[in-house]
């Protein structure tokens, strides 16, 4: 008899929303990157840009939409995946194979999404609104994941080798393993994603967007990779290290 702690079923939305308060500003920039309809500034460029119109605190402009979207679409995502997979794990005597870790990611993500898609719209837009002029702001401050499998999955194989135990270390490097798969593989969706929620009446459908993303080229399917990546990553590897944390020091007890 072996007793473990598991997650409770919140502390992914804690966790998720404790790592954008340190991300938000490289989300931000993200936002503003893909939006570019021609690349006139790079990451650098757009950041001095932001402060110098705005000031600093632009940088979090959207803030409380993006922890509205984390403890939605976040805790949903990590609540399903983590209290489907400890119930498993304890049923079959041992972890799930890893494509029923996929299946059962990307059906947390579909959920999440749904329940969390009117908060991301929202926090896209207000991103957004700090380069437009005053008048023409919405002021909107009124209102499919592999992250989680390939975290899993990596944990799995790093203590495997039997040269890491479970501790931050083997935390940190599982995470940046599924920041950087999730980054490279959702980065094209993203920029649809992006485009389609800041756009008035310029795409009529997601193949429409998709046909006029792709007459710029196959570069602007991937625009905004960099600070995607420098935010994505970062804020996978906090949200892991921070949920570890929370699972360590007061997680649910259970006997295996």
């Amino acid at each position: 008899m072996q007793e473990n702690r598991v997650s409770r079923w919140y502390f992914g939305g804690v966790s998720s929303s404790a790592a954008a308060c340190v991300t938000h500003p490289l989300d931000l920039i993200k936002v503003h990157l893909q939006t570019q309809q021609e690349v006139r500034m790079r990451m650098i460029g757009m950041t001095l840009n932001v402060v110098r119109r705005e000031g600093f605190l632009a940088l979090y402009s959207g803030l409380t939409a993006s922890l509205c979207r984390q403890m939605t679409y976040s805790l949903s995502r990590f609540a399903i995946y983590e209290t489907v997979r400890d119930k498993m794990k304890r049923k079959n005597k041992g972890p799930m194979p890893f494509h029923q870790k996929v299946l059962l990611g990307a059906f947390g993500g579909f959920t999440g999404g749904f329940i969390g898609t009117p908060t991301d719209l929202v926090n896209v837009r207000m991103q957004n609104d700090v380069k437009m002029a005053a008048e023409f702001r919405r002021n909107t401050h009124e209102l499919l994941t592999t992250t989680l499998a390939c975290y899993d999955q990596s944990k799995e194989l790093v203590l495997a080798t039997g040269y890491l135990t479970d501790n931050i270390f083997t935390h940190f490097l599982a995470s940046v393993f599924a920041g950087g798969s999730a980054t490279i593989l959702c980065q094209p969706l993203d920029v649809v994603k992006t485009r389609l929620m800041n756009s008035e009446v310029q795409y009529v459908s997601v193949s429409h967007c998709l046909t006029e993303t792709a007459k710029l080229g196959p570069n602007a399917f991937y625009k905004g990779l960099v600070p995607a990546a420098i935010r994505l990553i970062p804020h996978t590897v906090l949200t892991f290290i921070f949920l570890e944390q929370l699972k360590q020091h007061f997680g649910e007890m259970v006997i295996t």
